[in-house]
């Protein structure tokens, strides 16, 4: 039993720490907006319990500046959609003439 215990704490330990994050694309009319700084989000511990992967699409309409206005889920895993929409509202795209829709994915995987 502590085996499969000690197994499973490796386990946790290792998707937590090979969890990555990146978009997979980013649209605004026109031209697209380079990201120029993004966080990772923090992996929720039921996802980690339910071994959860997947991809959240997030929709982030970024100001002038380049910081997050406002960010829309617009879809995934919603035990991975607050914490993938939480690191996108950190997230900060390089500067443009006026505010654009950022459409990102953020992928949760284990590998």
């Amino acid at each position: 039993m502590k085996h499969l215990l000690r197994q499973g704490a490796i386990g946790v330990l290792v998707l937590a720490a090979m969890m990555f994050l990146h978009p997979v694309h980013s649209h605004t009319q026109g031209a697209v907006r380079k990201l120029v700084n993004r966080t990772a989000p923090a992996y929720p511990s039921l996802a980690r319990n339910l071994a959860l992967e997947g991809v959240v699409k997030v929709d982030a309409l970024v100001n002038a500046d380049g910081s997050v206005k406002t960010v829309d889920v617009k879809g995934g895993h919603p035990v991975l959609a607050q914490a993938a929409a939480k690191a996108v509202r950190s997230w900060k795209w390089e500067s443009a003439p006026r505010e654009s829709h950022e459409l990102v994915e953020v992928r949760f995987s284990p590998e």
